[in-house]
């Protein structure tokens, strides 16, 4: 697949990065092989292959899913600019 200079300066925008005119050429030779080792990659038989999460079997570790407060309401409310009654303390924004 071969990325043109448009196609360059129109994902440069929708990525928000500024792209020079001298710099378009080289950016879209660089797209270009990129997308095309994509299309190699496509080309490779995976049937049969299970997905992967990591290169390294391992094991997730399990604890108990048990719903608790976090006991830190003292700590959690020591941040905030205003609190009242173990609640943080907001403005009223609707009358």
């Amino acid at each position: 697949m071969s990325v043109d200079a448009d196609t360059v300066r129109k994902v440069a925008k929708l990525a928000r990065i500024a792209v020079e005119d001298h710099e378009v050429e080289p950016f879209a030779k660089e797209l270009s092989g990129i997308l095309d080792w994509v299309e190699q990659l496509q080309e490779v038989d995976v049937t049969g292959v299970e997905p992967m999460t990591s290169a390294v079997p391992m094991r997730l570790k399990r604890r108990e899913d048990i719903v608790t407060d976090g006991d830190r309401r003292d700590d959690i409310l020591a941040n905030a600019p205003d609190s009242r009654e173990g609640f943080f303390a907001v403005p009223k924004v609707v009358e």
